[in-house]
């Protein structure tokens, strides 16, 4: 009897399936003792990627309810690539929707966050561009520029303060306050690091991603707040590596 690869992953995430027929032992008997094992073992080689994928989401939940949630995550969103690195894109949306965490709301976004990291830390290599040409560019020019943001690049905007969460957590950073955060993920070095924007940085950065010219990322921080300051938000993106490129022309 031929066990089909579907047949074999489905046996394989379901403990409630029976061993598919065609697996059999050195003796010729249905394998359902080794079958057993390489399916626990299989659950809990995925359960323990995901640990590693999302070390806050698992301090804050604790070692024995991660590991309930990454298994039922496991067996509804099994691998879609080899690359186990890479395992767990769906775990935000998993979250949002998994009713025994439903009270805490945050999770989800501090999820996005890890993931950004996570994705952040795999993108393609770019170079910074030369922060001093900023400040060669006539006030006009600058107005009209478009900025091209690195690979890296990821910004994760949140009602929750996600950015202080996931520091609370992973850098014994101090206790979060509540309020709204957005997280600016870049890739300096080799490592990824987190800055935190205010809701106006977030919504020129957005601009700026979206391929929108300065002047318009600025109208669009000044609209969220007019008081609004330019240098933090700047400074952390050149601080990190985001821009790679200005482009002086308006795209046509």
């Amino acid at each position: 009897m031929t066990v089909t690869q579907a047949d074999f992953q489905a046996a394989i995430l379901d403990p409630d399936r029976a061993v598919p027929g065609g697996l059999v032992d050195p003796q010729g008997r249905i394998a359902g003792k080794r079958f057993d094992v390489y399916r626990n073992n299989v659950v809990v080689s995925l359960s323990n990627a995901l640990g590693e994928a999302f070390p806050v989401i698992k301090k804050l939940l604790g070692d024995n309810n991660f590991n309930i949630l990454a298994g039922q995550f496991v067996r509804q969103h099994p691998p879609s690539s080899p690359v186990i690195a890479l395992y767990g894109d769906e775990m935000p949306g998993f979250l949002e929707t998994f009713e025994p965490v439903q009270s805490l709301g945050y999770l989800p976004d501090v999820a996005r966050l890890e993931l950004a990291l996570r994705q952040a830390y795999h993108a393609a290599d770019a170079t910074a561009f030369d922060a001093t040409i900023l400040q060669d560019l006539p006030p006009d020019r600058l107005l009209s520029a478009r900025f091209t943001l690195a690979p890296a690049f990821r910004m994760i905007v949140s009602d929750w303060p996600i950015v202080s969460i996931w520091r609370f957590n992973s850098e014994d950073g101090p206790k979060p306050s509540m309020r709204a955060e957005t997280a600016l993920i870049t890739r300096p070095d080799l490592d990824p690091t987190v800055a935190d924007l205010s809701p106006a940085g977030g919504a020129m950065v957005a601009a700026l991603a979206n391929r929108d010219t300065f002047g318009d990322a600025m109208e669009a921080a000044t609209a969220q707040d007019p008081d609004f300051d330019l240098t933090e938000t700047l400074s952390a993106l050149i601080a990190g590596g985001a821009i790679i490129a200005i482009t002086e022309e308006p795209l046509k």
